[in-house]
């Protein structure tokens, strides 16, 4: 009886070590490390989307000239490093708001350093004519709706450019009372007009002189 006694004691004692080292779970235990996954298992295969290959960028600049003026245009291109299509067809619809609306007003000398002597002499005829006859023009340019060059060429480092302009203009001529005598300011037309400029690749002067003035039929 005694050794009974003496063994269910020594049971407890255990018990009661094993109890103080391991503790209760609390549920804030750290959770066990899963095991590695076997390395002779297959991976299930990943299906991987196809990428489409993006289109090559178009050149902004190409988008400016047709097919015909290319060579011309990239002749220019490396005759002049500081060339660039896009601001010089900015500059060339800048030139042309500009010159038509000087013409319009007769204000010749905003036209002097822009245009060539005959272009000049034509424009001079004009407003001339226009003062004889008593007219003036109330003309307003509503819009560019394009400008692209159609006809390029480098010669002994001259660029000459022919810039194709589709435009609608409102115009109106009045006479010496100020009466309509022609057209309408709430209609629009439609023009297009083919303007050639050119410039001297060698020379420091970045400004493109007006030559030639035409109706595109």
């Amino acid at each position: 009886m005694t050794v009974i006694v003496i063994l269910a004691l020594v049971a407890l004692f255990i018990g009661l070590r094993l109890y103080s080292v391991l503790g209760e779970r609390t549920g804030h235990e750290q959770q066990p490390i899963p095991k590695a996954a076997d390395p002779d298992a297959r991976a299930a295969p990943q299906v991987t989307q196809p990428v489409a290959t993006p289109p090559a960028p178009t050149e902004t600049a190409d988008m400016a000239f047709v097919p015909t003026a290319g060579p011309g245009v990239r002749a220019i291109l490396a005759a002049d490093s500081s060339f660039d299509v896009a601001r010089f067809l900015e500059g060339a619809k800048s030139a042309y708001r500009m010159i038509l609306e000087s013409f319009w007003k007769g204000d010749l000398d905003a036209l002097r350093g822009h245009v060539d002597d005959h272009v000049y002499d034509a424009f001079a005829a004009a407003v001339e004519q226009r003062k004889t006859d008593g007219l003036t023009l109330d003309n307003r340019l509503v819009t560019i709706d394009q400008a692209l060059i159609s006809e390029a060429t480098l010669e002994r480092g001259i660029a000459i450019l022919t810039v194709r302009f589709e435009a609608d203009i409102a115009a109106v001529t009045r006479n010496s009372e100020g009466q309509v005598v022609a057209g309408s300011l709430s209609d629009a037309v439609q023009t297009r007009d083919l303007w050639t400029f050119r410039r001297d690749t060698n020379s420091r002067d970045p400004n493109w002189l007006l030559i030639e003035t035409d109706e595109e039929e």
